[in-house]
């Protein structure tokens, strides 16, 4: 059984990228020590860790692409990080395996999904 998910990224820069989740993706910001921030939705951490030398994530292709996130109503998520002009990777839609989902960019480069379930009642 798993009980809790995390996710752990290197960013270039931590108060750009706590904007970012903050701002654009609704996540509250939480300093952890010097050099990391943990940005929380729900049970959803993601661990961020201050790393201004490593190779940028758009430049790492497929393995720029760490998450995938469940919400309760994906199309007003949509609409909000349109709103703050988030870097849209994919566009809204409905897919066969049952999710309505997009893809975006973050501020480092990260890819992520976001998606809800086509099944309205479950």
């Amino acid at each position: 059984m798993i009980k809790e998910h995390k996710y752990v990224i290197a960013v270039h820069d931590l108060a750009r990228s706590g904007a970012f989740y903050r701002d654009v993706l609704g996540f509250e910001v939480r300093e952890m020590a010097p050099g990391w921030r943990c940005f929380v939705k729900g049970s959803c951490k993601i661990m961020a860790g201050e790393c201004p030398d490593a190779m940028p994530a758009r430049e790492l292709g497929d393995h720029s692409y760490f998450g995938y996130l469940v919400v309760d109503v994906v199309d007003e998520y949509y609409t909000r990080v349109v709103a703050e002009n988030a870097e849209i990777t994919k566009p809204l839609r409905d897919e066969p395996w049952g999710m309505r989902e997009f893809g975006i960019r973050t501020s480092d480069g990260h890819r992520l999904m976001i998606g809800g379930s086509l099944d309205r009642e479950g």
